[in-house]
């Protein structure tokens, strides 16, 4: 089996993993009701996430429909649990505790943390997005495992995940020329945390690049070639013109093209005129809040006097009928 592992500490990572086995398992007894909505079979802890998983499904599986260019017609178990040893069960197996979610592809089945009880630090439309391309890759290669580099690149662009940080990982990989190739990637597991952060990321621009620069019909000329299980030199240079190797050269040509010093002081550059901004609406509400107090003790003042009339110290005002001076 193969493993695919993302560690909740990655900035860029989904804090979870995408199990593919080679052969498929025996289904877990459940005794969860099962809700079946088109392609969708919801087996939820909680059934108030049924619409929102489902409208997430619904939106990336049309979308995976026109990127893939297949029809995706199969029918998909998701389960959504609570229980850590249920996740467990569902899955097959014993997994690390930091996993939010895994896709099965061959049992078609996604199984996912719920955010009830765990943690991920993405958001349940990222988990779910991701998960289901790896159910959708895999139907659309016919069970062929892709390239490490292609199957999370292209579940990180539907679900849309990438962020700021990324974008500092891939410039400070430019500034010091310390990029992963494509097909070292295969072996992310067993990178440390920094080094697995910018495999991510680079995957993630790989797939983008592809699309941006040769489009759709090529991506799937690509996913054509290996699903008859040709090589993926052989399936890159059917689709691109070049074979493995040109194609890395052609793709870190433009990541340095892309992300470089300039890029850094720019993306850094923003990050302190952000951060000055907010420093700055802090000061002025700061300052709008002391001159309001200020105001209050103003008002204040007025409605107690401190001019005090005293009367005659000489005769001051008694009450008692026996002091001579009232007469």
């Amino acid at each position: 089996m193969l493993f695919v592992l993302r560690k909740s500490l990655f900035p860029v990572s989904i804090v979870c993993f995408a199990l593919v086995l080679l052969s498929g398992s025996v289904q877990p007894s459940d005794s969860i009701a099962a809700v079946t909505r088109g392609a969708f079979t919801y087996r939820l802890d909680n059934p108030a996430y049924i619409d929102q998983v489902d409208s997430i499904l619904v939106r990336t599986r049309s979308q995976l429909q026109l990127m893939l260019r297949d029809s995706l017609s199969f029918s998909s178990n998701v389960y959504l649990v609570e229980s850590l040893s249920r996740f467990n069960r569902i899955v097959g197996g014993k997994f690390p505790e930091w996993g939010a979610a895994v896709a099965i592809p061959p049992r078609h089945l996604i199984a996912i943390k719920s955010p009830d009880r765990f943690n991920s630090n993405k958001s349940l439309r990222e988990l779910v997005a991701h998960e289901y391309t790896h159910l959708a890759l895999g139907h659309r290669l016919r069970g062929v495992n892709p390239p490490r580099w292609l199957n999370e690149g292209m579940a990180v662009l539907v679900s849309m995940e990438w962020t700021w940080g990324d974008n500092l990982t891939m410039n400070f990989a430019s500034v010091t020329g310390d990029f992963v190739p494509l097909s070292e990637i295969e072996r992310v597991n067993q990178f440390a945390g920094r080094r697995a952060r910018l495999a991510y990321a680079e995957s993630y621009l790989s797939v983008k690049y592809l699309f941006d620069e040769y489009g759709v019909e090529a991506v799937n000329t690509l996913l054509d070639r290996l699903a008859q299980r040709q090589s993926v030199d052989s399936a890159l240079m059917a689709s691109t013109g070049s074979n493995y190797s040109d194609f890395e050269e052609e793709f870190r040509v433009y990541l340095h093209q892309r992300y470089n010093l300039i890029s850094l002081v720019f993306d850094t550059m923003y990050f302190w005129l952000g951060l000055a901004i907010i420093l700055v609406i802090g000061g002025v509400l700061s300052i709008r809040r002391r001159r309001k107090q200020y105001e209050q003790w103003d008002e204040d003042e007025k409605l107690a006097s401190t001019d005090f009339d005293y009367g005659d110290p000489d005769h001051p005002e008694q009450i008692d009928d026996d002091e001579s001076w009232r007469e």
